[in-house]
């Protein structure tokens, strides 16, 4: 490491652009694993876990340098549904921490010689429910329920050493509070990144309040959206440098629509280029992709990036 390698997932986006990873469920799909089970990509943590640390190995040697694991839909109450216990549990959320370190020593091992950090993936509570409501929030729960919810698995994630938590895809400014309690005092950095319709969360307040919440929490790092529309992030981008001066990071969809009927996507991609371009102009310094977005999309991305 030179004297001018960050040493901190913090003090590389304090420096410049830094290009996240894309969509785990769709480049474990493309290897032909089946998702469709309420645990999603958590369920290979127990059954396949070298197809995800083969996941996250596409991402870095196609040019990302973080890579979120494999624990969005990981939760002790999803495990338990399963007949998983609270000890097996926790072992499965360390492992995904692990596997993504494991990616990035074989991505070394092959050449590549930038630093890479791991993201530890939070996802909000609807992603348990495995019913949608990820995408609306308002589960009738109070800030304070949802913080018993998220903080046993953040204890658990912050133990593995991740480099930050991803505290991602939150529908409700409310979830975001709780989350925002919930890593106080974990000794590990943040990023809180919101799915968005337009210049509100999912739930439906503005993102200015949304933002807000985190622009004096020490420990996030980064504040963004993710799990959007590509159309969505710019005006984002520009809303979370204003509200909180923080760092953002953001991760669309590919723009292709989801057909809950049909249980595919439909449409075409909007993702380009030229809105990644748009997105850094605006403050984005974390950019990557969401849902649909693969390999090649993230090399294109850090094409733009390191210009």
């Amino acid at each position: 490491m030179t004297s001018d390698t960050p040493s901190s997932l913090a003090e590389a986006l304090a420096t410049g652009a830094v290009v996240l990873d894309g969509g785990m469920s769709n480049q474990l799909e493309s290897a032909g694993h089946d998702l469709s089970d309420e645990l999603w990509s958590a369920r290979l943590l127990a059954e396949r876990p070298e197809a995800i640390t083969e996941a996250h190995l596409a991402y870095y040697e196609a040019g990302a340098d973080v890579a979120i694991t494999s624990s969005y839909q990981a939760t002790f109450e999803g495990f338990a549904g399963r007949g998983i216990g609270r000890e097996k549990a926790a072992e499965l959320l360390s492992l995904s921490v692990e596997l993504a370190r494991e990616a990035a020593r074989q991505a070394q091992a092959k050449g590549v010689t930038r630093p890479l950090w791991v993201a530890a993936s939070v996802g909000p509570y609807g992603a348990m429910l495995a019913d949608g409501s990820e995408y609306r929030g308002r589960y009738g729960l109070s800030v304070d329920e949802l913080e018993r919810f998220h903080r046993p698995r953040l204890e658990v994630l912050a133990a593995a050493r991740p480099d930050v938590l991803a505290l991602e895809t939150v529908p409700d400014a409310d979830e975001a509070a709780a989350l925002l309690r919930a890593v106080r005092g974990l000794g590990v950095p943040a990023w809180l990144s919101y799915s968005v319709d337009g210049g509100r969360t999912r739930a439906g307040q503005p993102l200015e309040e949304a933002f807000g919440l985190a622009a004096e929490v020490d420990e996030v790092i980064a504040v963004g959206v993710n799990c959007c529309a590509p159309e969505d992030v710019e005006g984002a981008v520009r809303t979370a440098v204003r509200v909180t001066g923080k760092p953002v990071v953001v991760y669309p969809n590919s723009g292709e629509a989801w057909d809950a009927q049909a249980r595919a996507w439909a449409g075409r991609s909007t993702f380009t280029s030229a809105q990644v371009t748009g997105w850094r102009g605006a403050g984005a310094r974390l950019i990557g992709g969401c849902c649909r977005v693969g390999p090649a999309a993230i090399a294109g991305i850090a094409g733009v990036l390191r210009g």
